[in-house]
């Protein structure tokens, strides 16, 4: 395997995916996880995966290919391997993370709709309420829920790789489902939705929905692409889930719509500024589920990861388009 120069891997791959990722790559690939080490160790490398420094030129001036072991390549946004004329091909893991952050969007979902939370702070206090109809405002706040996903409406902000498995999901559920798609034209069908809507009609979607779920990338375009109008154009019954990027949604105004009861809940598994500070009041609202940016964590992410990336490394080598490349005009 020396027809090709050495692959640098920053990501942790098993041996197993390293044998089938060496078969399709030709050569050989080193993977080397301490960040000093890696950052010697990509002087003559073509094709990396990982993340870069913005000093990437410097460190790896014969890099031709960046394959991100993200799908969302939005630390990258000030990094100058993203313009047109860097000469570097970027793929992103897009695709990768489908089953399992749809899981959670309904977990979430679910979760609040039975007041689960509560339940389980009620089992660890040792309490078990006589009625299910009685609850103790002074110390949950909320009453029991139950709510049901059955017949409800959900709206699908981006309607991508995620966006579509969260959808057919929805379908199981017996859930009525409208999308925005950024590229959608007014009157385009999709097999996997009820109705689809070009983002420009974003408030038409929310304001007939129950259940709301983000799940945009992260650009200049959509940057608190969440505010003050579309909180308030949704119902006062809507549960809203950001599975997207913290920054998608103006997170002041959130509190605010969460405190003042504008919608009645949020599952948040990211946050405008990660780790979450411990004194933001986003930890003590009832009506929010909050997780540390954990959806997309899965005991298999490292294997879809390798079947990508072999995919994407035989088709390199074949002089075919890759899968999942980054468009300047996008933004992702």
């Amino acid at each position: 395997m020396t027809a090709y120069p050495p692959i640098v891997s920053r990501f942790g791959f098993s041996q197993t995916s390293l044998e089938k990722l060496r078969a399709a790559a030709q050569t050989d690939i080193h993977v080397i996880e301490d960040r000093e080490e890696f950052n010697r160790s990509v002087k003559d490398a073509e094709i990396i995966c990982g993340f870069l420094p913005k000093n990437w030129r410097e460190m790896a001036p014969r890099l031709r290919w960046l394959q991100s072991p993200a799908a969302g390549i939005d630390s990258l946004r000030e990094n100058s391997i993203l313009t047109p004329d860097s000469g570097v091909l970027v793929t992103t893991g897009s695709g990768i993370h489908v089953t399992n952050i749809s899981e959670y969007v309904f977990g979430s979902m679910i979760m609040f709709n039975r007041a689960w939370p509560q339940l389980v702070d009620m089992q660890r206090r040792h309490a078990w309420p006589r009625n299910i109809e009685l609850y103790f405002p002074e110390t949950y706040q909320v009453p029991f829920r139950e709510r049901e996903l059955h017949g409800q409406t959900l709206a699908i902000i981006g309607m991508g790789n995620i966006g579509r498995r969260i959808a057919q999901v929805a379908r199981a559920f017996g859930m009525r489902v409208l999308a925005t798609r950024h590229s959608a034209k007014d009157g385009e069908q999709d097999p996997d939705v009820d109705q689809l809507f070009p983002q420009s009609r974003m408030l038409e979607v929310l304001q007939q929905s129950d259940y709301v779920v983000i799940a945009v990338p992260l650009t200049r375009d959509t940057e608190k692409l969440i505010g003050e109008r579309e909180l308030r154009a949704m119902q006062a019954h809507a549960y809203l889930v950001n599975i997207a990027r913290g920054k998608v949604i103006d997170e002041e105004v959130l509190l605010r719509a969460l405190q003042e009861g504008w919608i009645a809940g949020a599952g948040l598994d990211v946050t405008a500024t990660e780790p979450l500070p411990a004194e933001s009041p986003l930890y003590d609202l009832p009506n929010v589920i909050l997780t540390p940016h954990i959806s997309g964590a899965t005991e298999h992410y490292e294997a879809r990861l390798a079947d990508l990336f072999s995919d994407n490394l035989r088709r390199y080598r074949a002089g075919q388009p890759l899968r999942n490349v980054y468009e300047h005009q996008r933004g992702y």
